[in-house]
């Protein structure tokens, strides 16, 4: 696990051991919730409804609904970092081009009903709750780490700075894909497309931009020659 998810995840108060079956049933239920019903009908008397518990058994494992939130972002994010090492390590994807693999790992994944609602029902809990936000903002880091990573790789004229700036571009650029072309939205049958021009557009820039653009800096000039 990545150093910033690590720092996020704090040892919580609380009864309830992963694994356990009825743990997973609850957080099973919990996801199911958020997913399809959004954060508004997230409580723990729905989410007892749903795997069929009591409200007090949901109670002895997450006294607060705020722990249970922690928890199951925990597995989120933990079952996310290991979706995007193993599309990374397949040897037979896109030439073995990394970059190239996780902008279309991203993009097949906002494509699903499942990352497409999860992630705009966290968005909009992170305006009001500081956990998901911490959550997130550790997911955001590590995944534009390692994208700084394989821009500097792409581009070795690049400073790290330089090569930071160029990850966030990319990053916000795939990832906001996900209010217009994920899953039912409105252009979602413009996917294909989309990522097509994603991953050849975007490596492209990895690979060709120059210091000088990202600041914004004149040409040089060019130097005529005496015939």
């Amino acid at each position: 696990m990545s150093d910033d998810l690590k720092t996020a995840r704090r040892r919580k108060p609380g009864v309830y051991s992963r694994g356990a079956e009825t743990v997973d049933a609850i957080l099973k239920a919990a996801l199911h919730v958020l997913v399809e019903e959004g954060a508004g009908a997230f409580t723990l008397q729905r989410i007892a409804t749903e795997c069929g518990l009591k409200v007090g058994h949901v109670n002895h494992h997450f006294p607060r609904k705020e722990m249970l939130v922690e928890v199951l972002l925990d597995e989120i994010l933990l079952a996310g970092e290991k979706q995007v090492k193993w599309a990374m390590e397949q040897p037979d994807f896109l030439a073995g081009d990394g970059l190239a693999r996780l902008i279309a790992h991203i993009l097949d994944d906002v494509s699903t009903k499942q990352t497409a609602h999860l992630f705009t029902e966290l968005w909009a809990m992170a305006n009001h709750n500081q956990v998901v936000a911490d959550r997130l903002e550790a997911l955001h880091r590590h995944v534009h780490r390692l994208i700084t990573g394989m821009v500097e790789q792409l581009n070795p004229a690049l400073s790290h700075d330089d090569a930071a700036v160029v990850a966030i571009f990319i990053y916000g650029a795939v990832d906001g894909m996900t209010m217009f072309s994920g899953y039912n939205r409105p252009w979602a049958s413009c996917m294909p497309g989309v990522k097509n021009i994603a991953i050849k557009g975007l490596v492209d820039l990895a690979k060709t931009i120059t210091p000088a653009e990202i600041a914004n800096l004149p040409p040089a000039p060019i130097k005529s020659r005496n015939i």
